[in-house]
């Protein structure tokens, strides 16, 4: 059970979060207060930390603002919030000499997903053309990458980045004689 004391410390934080994502997204109080099924008086007053939400209403306004409930409840942790460099684990898919490593928790309805992926020397072939939805961005820390996109084939060397939509087909190719590493960060989806 939560004390008084406790709710009132928590209840400022909870209403900045919700004011912060609200002014975010652009969304008006009256607009938000309507799509969470509550006044704009109460919404105004658990912003200002003057008013604590009940379970229902907070779902509520979770709704309206098109994230998981647990965004305003769940605090942050190292567990979800840190990955040491000692605990990294690479991991591999069948059919594939790639070796990918999560940087990022995979908590449900996260919206970025970041890995650090190894490709070995030499590659013959590109990796699978592929598409989803979302964005993807690649950083080369170092090797070579030949990243092809709508069958347009871009050659990037360490430093190099793009920046690019996932619904494009792309693939991508160690063609080159050492082991590149490079940082992957894109919309959460299943190799």
């Amino acid at each position: 059970m939560v004390s008084t004391a406790e709710s009132a410390r928590q209840a400022p934080n909870l209403g900045g979060k919700i004011r912060a994502l609200r002014q975010r997204l652009k969304r008006t109080l009256d607009e938000t207060a309507t799509a969470a099924g509550i006044s704009k008086p109460f919404l105004s007053q658990v912003e200002r930390g003057l008013a604590t939400p009940s379970l229902t209403s907070l779902a509520g306004i979770a709704h309206a603002l098109g994230v998981q409930l647990q965004y305003f409840v769940d605090t942050p942790s190292e567990e979800r919030t840190v990955r040491r460099a000692e605990q990294l684990r690479f991991f591999s898919f069948a059919g594939s000499a790639n070796l990918f490593a999560r940087l990022t928790s995979s908590s449900v309805g996260s919206q970025l997903e970041s890995l650090l992926v190894k490709l070995p020397a030499g590659q013959k072939k590109a990796s699978e053309v592929t598409t989803h939805a979302g964005e993807e961005f690649v950083y080369l820390i170092e090797g070579e990458l030949q990243l092809t996109l709508e069958g347009k084939t871009f050659s990037l060397r360490t430093g190099d980045s793009a920046h690019y939509e996932s619904t494009v087909p792309h693939s991508w190719a160690n063609t080159g004689s050492v082991e590149t590493t490079l940082l992957w960060v894109g919309s959460p989806r299943l190799f």
